[in-house]
């Protein structure tokens, strides 16, 4: 009996051997003549909308109650004033926003100094002011509607728009 399970463990063996032997070997990529690879082409314009929302931000946001900028948005300032110099032909309208509590003439005066503390801070890095519109919208646009402080956040906020002269 020994010999019989001992012959069975051979052949088993024996077969799993040749079935794995007869696997299809993977084919083998060839690469590039030049030996890079070339990166997918953006969509995106340059000078446009898109490439100011994508590539730039167009967005900071503001502490409950505030509207000064905040260290970590001035970053995004000194990124939108590089590329306003660069598109010189491109005007900007500054929108500020702000979250729901508090009455519709309060954030409509809080929106609007925050819009102009966006402003200020263009113009403090070279953009002319003849460029930069500023609007409140208060709370009257906003992204999130959920009354949550994360939702809050989101929409307490300066988002630099386009008014005219952007590349389609």
């Amino acid at each position: 009996m020994m010999k019989f399970s001992a012959a069975m463990m051979i052949a088993a063996f024996s077969a799993a051997l040749m079935l794995a032997g007869c696997s299809t070997p993977k084919p083998v990529e060839t690469p590039p003549a030049n030996n890079y690879t070339t990166p997918p082409a953006s969509s995106i314009v340059p000078g446009s909308a898109e490439d100011l929302r994508v590539n730039v931000g167009d967005t900071v946001h503001f502490a409950f109650n505030e509207y000064n900028i905040e260290d970590n948005d001035k970053t995004t300032l000194q990124r939108q004033a590089s590329w306003l110099q660069k598109y010189p032909s491109i005007r900007v309208i500054v929108e500020g926003d702000c979250d729901e509590r508090g009455t519709r003439e309060y954030n409509l005066a809080l929106g609007a100094r925050r819009a102009n503390a966006v402003k200020e801070f263009l113009v403090s890095l070279g953009v002319s002011a003849s460029r930069v519109e500023t609007i409140s919208y208060g709370k009257e646009h906003p992204i999130c509607t959920a009354s949550t402080e994360d939702c809050w956040a989101q929409n307490r906020r300066g988002v630099t728009a386009i008014a005219a002269g952007a590349n389609s």
